[in-house]
């Protein structure tokens, strides 16, 4: 994205309005594929500085199973049921022992908690962050009653723990029934009760328990303000849809979702997918893994194990771990920081606040909802920051976990589930990894890598051989990944990789003697199932990504290097980015590129396939990062990437209209896939679901500001006008 005024932007990392250099790496965005980079350095944001947090004290947390509430039969069938709350609660994801010794107290945090036992797990309950691990068997559904339990002792509700922006397109309660799901136009940070709806990532389910974005729900609070809806606009629509199908009553502050788990066995994971405030609510904690097995798997035997289950013995070891890599920032009292200014973005103070950039200017414009150019409305969101990169490497709650592991392989299956930042993960002795799955499952074939580029919401079920390294080796897991928005490219050349005292650095892996033989197959002789390729699509769609500079704001620099509205408009600069957007596609007779068409989330649908359907889309990016786009209800496979412009591919040197074929880790199936700058990604998938769903780039920062459309399987209600009203 580009960055205050829109200039040059392929400029990497440059000297905005004359900020000095610590301030403009930490908030710009755009790196070209000619620019010199700049070396990389800790990231600012929060109190805390990174650098003085002690790196591999703690040992790694492994997510035990989640416990089930019970098992239930549903029209002959057995069911996994659970009863699963988000709540509130105090855990130490800095190092405890320094922490103490520092005075720094735990960090508050929100996330999932079984009621069977919904105590923290530091007191021997259930409620952890990351959250702990749905364990689901292929073909066996898994019902979850999701409870929205934000509130305090008393009941009363509990506020967000960041600055939740009301301008945006988000679920705002305060606009009452029939008001929800809109734009905002208070200015203010919302702090009102806070909506949920949990979405598992890439799971083939009904549109009524896949976490649609506007099918949120406040908790069941004494204290909930007069006036306010208590879910949003679709909550009632699939309330009743979900009872009828379920015969189990949705009862206030919750819904209940069932998964067939009728697809491939496969790594998934389960977050919050509130509309407009995803990036929020999955930063204050809420996620967990969601592991689908299949019975009779002949690989799986093969593989190391075991993985946590339910019921295992204290002190069991594990060789089978998910690994959740997040980033986060922390102030010096150890609560979780976010920026809660769009200055912040900019590398800019607040005018009359506290300088967050010390020596540094001001951001002097008009937010939403005041006064621009010729009297319209500002359309500059005030809280809301475009991305978001936290200067501590978090992986399953902890900063910079160590890892005990013996001389025998391991399976990690580990997901990037940051805001915004790819990873690019590799071992500092340079040993390798055998990628055996992604998203959809397991690959055709092992592949082996000595990096793993993981982006946003992707996942990778990778083997690592500790069998041939010394007893007594300490090797840190590196992230080579840029500290900024990833566009492509190698590293060192079109980007510097992180920060490597802080955001280059990962985990730590601690190698001792194995006390028991290793009975999984070596990587390379292992054999896993074909993968049929999809026929020929029967419609071809292509969509647009896009992003948007402010249509109302001019910005120029002041003579004390402030960046303030030219009301005149000249000769002022559209100030952005605004916001980004999904859209459609034109083609455009002697133009290849063809014209991208942004569209809102309120727009109608334009993307509706037929039951059954097979089809192929032409993902198109318009803009100068990759993006990880998430398709609902489908995994799919890669067909393509096509060169659409070189000025702004990362293989722009092999031509326009050039054929990449899909890398081999993207051989198997998926539901997130990169799509980089000036190509075109095809990917094609069978929709066989009806009713509405979402698609979306899984940066959250850009989720939660427009990019994200509605599509609809199947034929829209005859009720509804637009196939995105509710009934």
């Amino acid at each position: 994205m580009k960055t205050l005024l829109g200039e040059d932007p392929r400029a990497t990392w440059r000297l905005t309005f004359g900020l000095m250099l610590a301030v403009v790496v930490s908030v710009l965005f755009v790196i070209a594929v000619t620019a010199t980079p700049v070396r990389a350095v800790a990231l600012p944001g929060g109190s805390l500085d990174p650098a003085t947090i002690p790196k591999y004290e703690e040992p790694l947390v492994i997510p035990p199973a989640m416990p089930r509430t019970q098992v239930i039969t549903a029209k002959g069938k057995q069911v996994d049921y659970y009863e699963i709350a988000v709540k509130q609660f105090e855990q130490y994801i800095l190092p405890m022992g320094w922490s103490q010794t520092n005075a720094i107290g735990p960090t508050t945090v929100w996330s999932y908690g079984s009621m069977v036992d919904p105590r923290p797990v530091a007191e021997g309950g259930t409620l952890n962050y990351p959250a702990l691990t749905i364990e689901a068997k292929k073909d066996r559904p898994v019902r979850v009653k999701w409870i929205n339990a934000l509130v305090d002792e008393n009941g009363n509700y509990l506020p967000h723990l960041f600055a939740v922006d009301q301008t945006l397109h988000w679920a705002n309660p305060a606009g009452g029934p029939g008001g929800t799901d809109t734009h905002g136009m208070d200015g203010m940070p919302y702090t009102g009760p806070v909506p949920i709806v949990t979405h598992v990532h890439g799971a083939h389910t009904t549109e009524d328990s896949d976490g649609y974005p506007e099918a949120w729900y406040l908790p069941a609070a004494n204290d909930i303000p007069a006036g306010y809806a208590t879910g949003g606009s679709f909550y009632e629509q699939f309330k009743q849809k979900a009872e009828a199908r379920q015969g189990q009553t949705w009862e206030p502050g919750s819904a209940v979702f069932q998964y067939p788990n009728d697809q491939r066995a496969t790594t998934l994971w389960y977050h919050d997918h509130s509309l407009g405030m995803t990036r929020l609510n999955v930063y204050a904690g809420p996620a967990g893994f969601y592991l689908l097995r299949k019975q009779g798997d002949r690989v799986a035997a093969k593989l190391p194990k075991p993985a946590p289950q339910r019921g295992d013995k204290p002190g069991t070891k594990y060789r089978e771990i998910p690994i959740a890599i997040q980033d986060r920032s922390f102030n010096a009292d150890g609560s979780l920081y976010y920026p809660d200014n769009r200055a912040f973005f900019e590398g800019l103070n607040v005018p009359g606040q506290s300088p967050q950039f010390p020596g540094a200017p001001e951001l002097r414009i008009p937010f939403t909802p005041d006064e621009a150019l010729d009297g319209q409305m500002s359309d500059i969101s005030p809280q809301w920051n475009p991305e978001f990169f936290g200067n501590t490497m978090v992986v399953n709650g902890k900063t910079w976990p160590y890892l005990d592991v013996e001389q025998r392989r391991y399976r990690f299956r580990l997901l990037n589930g940051a805001q915004s930042r790819f990873l690019i993960l590799k071992m500092s002795n340079g040993m390798p990894f055998t990628q055996i799955g992604s998203e959809g499952g397991y690959l055709p074939k092992p592949v082996r890598l000595r990096e793993l580029l993981i982006a946003p919401a992707e996942r990778a079920d990778v083997i690592v051989d500790f069998s041939k390294v010394k007893r007594g080796t300490r090797i840190v897991l590196h992230n080579l990944g840029p500290d900024e928005p990833f566009g492509g490219g190698e590293v060192g050349e079109e980007f510097e990789p992180s920060d490597p005292g802080t955001t280059g650095q990962v985990m730590q892996f601690r190698v001792g003697r194995a006390t028991s033989p290793d009975t999984s197959a070596l990587p390379s002789k292992l054999r896993l199932p074909e993968i049929k390729r999809l026929p020929r699509a029967s419609v071809v769609r292509d969509v647009s990504l896009n992003e948007l500079d402010s249509a109302t704001v001019k910005a120029t620099e002041d003579e004390d290097g402030n960046v303030v509205l030219d009301p005149t408009g000249e000769p002022g600069e559209p100030f952005g980015p605004q916001e980004a957007a999904l859209g459609t596609w034109m083609e455009m007779p002697g133009d290849p590129m063809g014209m991208p068409m942004p569209m809102m989330w309120m727009d109608a649908v334009t993307e509706n396939p037929a039951v059954g359907a097979l089809e192929a889309w032409n993902i198109r990016n318009f803009t100068m990062d990759a993006h990880p786009i998430h398709i609902h209800q489908v995994q799919f496979q890669v067909e393509r990437r096509v060169v659409t412009d070189p000025m702004m591919s990362p293989r722009g040197m092999l031509g326009e209209g050039a054929v990449i074929k899909p890398e081999a880790w993207e051989s198997g199936f998926k539901d997130t896939v990169i799509v980089y700058p000036g190509e075109l990604t095809r990917v094609k998938a069978r929709f066989t679901l009806a009713g509405l769903f979402v698609w979306h780039c899984h940066i959250l920062e850009h989720e939660d500001n427009e990019m994200m459309r509605p599509f609809r399987v199947g034929q829209a209600p005859p009720a509804s006008p637009l196939s995105t009203q509710p009934l």
